[in-house]
């Protein structure tokens, strides 16, 4: 197979004016029906592409955040929650799933198709089920409001415009910290997220209020959401730096929500709360509240490089939660980066175990693999990730990596042209090239 140096660098002036003007066609035939508003949007996405896009991001970003829950009650809550709101949105029909990762940051997020997650920290903040089904009528907004598809519908347009983009992590091959899900070869915590304007947030809540209320729930479940939400906003805490960068938040939307509360939805006010079910439905993760927070801070001192600091803090997280998934991995992460390989080796082998079925903790094993130069373990670990987790073209260039310190340099290079075929830009895509040009399959 031959790889042109061209097929690396880009497209041709040619080219590119082909694809803007195919771009420019886009425009005049990609409009839909709004299905809240009624009104034309510009939208190059189909539903059946919507709920497809769906089912290929969304299992890697839950996968980023730790996995969904291993507590099958707190699953099944939010699950049941989410359903109720989900029959009284406009398009009820969509195939909503609803679930709780294990992240520690505080967010909520939707894909076009209809998958909703909360994260475990957002969890641990509300004090309600009515401020959980406003949290996640908010996201049936966003889904109902086809946000997420029109954002990514502009997207697609600029990358029609520069020949397609291929998802690209911003690793190097043996750096030094700096990028952590870059240098591990996954994708970082929101990065398959879309972002949100003023404008689609105050619709979302519109929207979240009116489900919640249809649903049965007081209008106070938003007015305390968004109290919470303005008062972490006002606090800057490194835990809702991507909750804030995907959902920008005001004292507005505070003031919306109370107004709407007195006014158009005060009918509604007697509504319940339910309080008690909620705390009773979270028990068991506010048991580990003070190993979360301890993990939270171990995070933001990862992300400023004191990593001595993030292990103090990992350890006294795990005291507390010896087998948390996330404070397992959390720790082989800052072992990595600290080079303590063999260490990093232990916990994530003990993830491996108590999360067997989640796919990150083998795609963090392959990497301590080829670190220890243990390179059959490694290609099993990531040939493991890969069928539990298909779809990420890292995989494949650490599989080329573990297949070239085995010696097996004919696999290797077909692992390389695979990964090549994919992604044609930094600096693994150059090492591959290189490894190719080098073996002489490539010119």
């Amino acid at each position: 197979m031959r790889i042109s140096r061209r097929a690396i660098n880009g497209l041709s002036r040619r080219e590119f004016l082909i694809m803007t003007s195919m771009a420019a066609a886009g425009l005049a035939s990609g409009c839909a029906t709004n299905p809240v508003t009624g009104q034309s949007q510009l939208m190059m996405m189909s539903e059946s592409q919507e709920i497809a896009l769906d089912h290929q991001q969304s299992p890697h970003q839950f996968s980023s955040d730790y996995g969904t829950t291993q507590d099958r009650a707190l699953e099944g809550y939010i699950q049941t929650t989410g359903k109720a709101l989900a029959a009284r949105t406009h398009r009820p029909r969509m195939p909503y799933d609803f679930h709780c990762v294990n992240a520690n940051y505080v967010n909520a997020y939707a894909f076009p198709g209809g998958s909703i997650a909360c994260t475990r920290g957002i969890l641990l903040e509300l004090d309600n089920e009515a401020e959980l089904a406003a949290l996640l009528g908010h996201e049936l907004g966003h889904v109902n409001a086809r946000h997420t598809a029109a954002s990514m519908s502009k997207a697609k347009l600029a990358s029609i415009a520069v020949g397609g983009l291929a998802l690209v992590t911003s690793a190097a091959v043996g750096s030094t910290a700096g990028d952590l899900a870059g240098q591990l070869g996954q994708l970082g915590s929101g990065a398959l997220l879309a972002s949100y304007s003023r404008d689609n947030e105050r619709q979302a809540d519109g929207l979240g209020m009116e489900y919640m209320t249809r649903a049965g729930y007081s209008p106070q479940g938003m007015v305390g959401l968004m109290e919470m939400l303005n008062t972490k906003n006002q606090h800057k805490a490194s835990a809702t730096d991507l909750l804030f960068a995907t959902h920008p938040m005001s004292v507005e939307r505070y003031r919306m929500a109370v107004s709407q509360a007195k006014g158009e939805y005060a009918g509604f006010g007697k509504n319940p709360i339910y309080r008690e079910r909620y705390m009773d439905q979270t028990a068991r993760l506010r048991k580990i509240k003070g190993a979360i927070k301890k993990m939270q801070d171990g995070e933001e001192a990862m992300g400023k490089e004191k990593y001595g600091d993030a292990e103090r803090l990992f350890k006294q997280a795990l005291t507390e939660a010896p087998d948390d998934y996330t404070g397992l991995l959390l720790m082989a992460k800052c072992q990595l980066v600290q080079k303590k390989d063999a260490a990093a080796r232990r916990y994530v082998q003990r993830a491996k175990q108590v999360y067997p079925e989640e796919a990150q903790a083998y795609h963090i094993s392959g990497i301590t693999e080829l670190r220890n130069k243990k390179y059959a373990e490694a290609y099993t670990d990531f040939s493991t990730y890969q069928r539990r987790l298909p779809g990420n073209p890292k995989t494949v260039f650490f599989q080329g990596l573990s297949l070239e310190g085995m010696q097996k340099l004919e696999p290797a290079a077909k692992a390389y042209q695979a990964y090549l075929q994919k992604v044609q830009q930094g600096d693994e895509a150059r090492y591959a090239y290189q490894r190719l040009k080098a073996w002489g399959v490539v010119k």
